[in-house]
């Protein structure tokens, strides 16, 4: 029973944090940063005004002048806010059952989630040939969100694009040629060259 409180519950919370919290980043990308919502266009503004409007899909996509560096992360109180946001759902579903074990463990995924997400876009705005950009997820995520800032109405997770597949979001490459980024860490996201004719 002690295992199953320590192991197994934290597990499932964690695992369902991980998949809840795709949807949250997607929904809050496509309705708050990417929209003005109804009388709060504070993320709007900092987002696809401010955000969008320095790194785009070509060369801009990386930084280019010092002080935009500070354009990359959100504000400090936007992590605690969106954790504690998406936990109330979370709390309303599981305390009542008395599985707080499995509230713990969608918590510890919440965390998780938001760090992945700005230490990975800070990486991608700001390549610094760190150990996670040489590796083959951060190189197909790191396309996936090329591509958003060429295309604002596609790929809105940054961080595990599984509701940008279930939402009908996602987008593997450009269906036609635009000027890219280029770099160690960021694929090739043009239009596949069609095969030659066997003759």
């Amino acid at each position: 029973m002690l295992l199953e409180h320590l192991i197994f519950w934290p597990a499932i919370g964690f695992c369902a944090g991980v998949i809840f919290a795709s949807f949250s980043e997607w929904a809050l990308h496509r309705y708050l940063m990417h929209q003005p919502f109804i009388n709060f266009p504070y993320a709007f503004k900092a987002h696809a005004k401010v955000h969008h409007h320095i790194f785009k899909s070509d060369h801009t996509y990386h930084v280019i002048h010092e002080p935009d560096i500070k354009k990359i992360p959100m504000a400090w109180w936007n992590g605690p806010t969106i954790i504690a946001a998406g936990m109330i759902p979370v709390l309303a579903a599981t305390l009542p059952l008395g599985r707080w074990d499995m509230a713990i463990g969608m918590l510890v995924a919440f965390i998780c989630y938001f760090a992945a997400y700005e230490y990975m876009h800070w990486c991608m705005h700001l390549p610094k040939a760190r150990r996670v950009e040489k590796s083959w997820i951060f190189y197909r995520l790191n396309g996936h969100h090329l591509l958003h800032h060429r295309y604002m109405h596609k790929n809105f997770n940054v961080v595990l694009p599984f509701a940008d597949l279930c939402l009908c979001t996602l987008m593997l490459r450009s269906k036609i040629k635009f000027p890219q980024a280029r770099g160690v860490a960021v694929p090739d996201v043009q239009p596949r060259l069609p095969k030659p004719a066997l003759s």
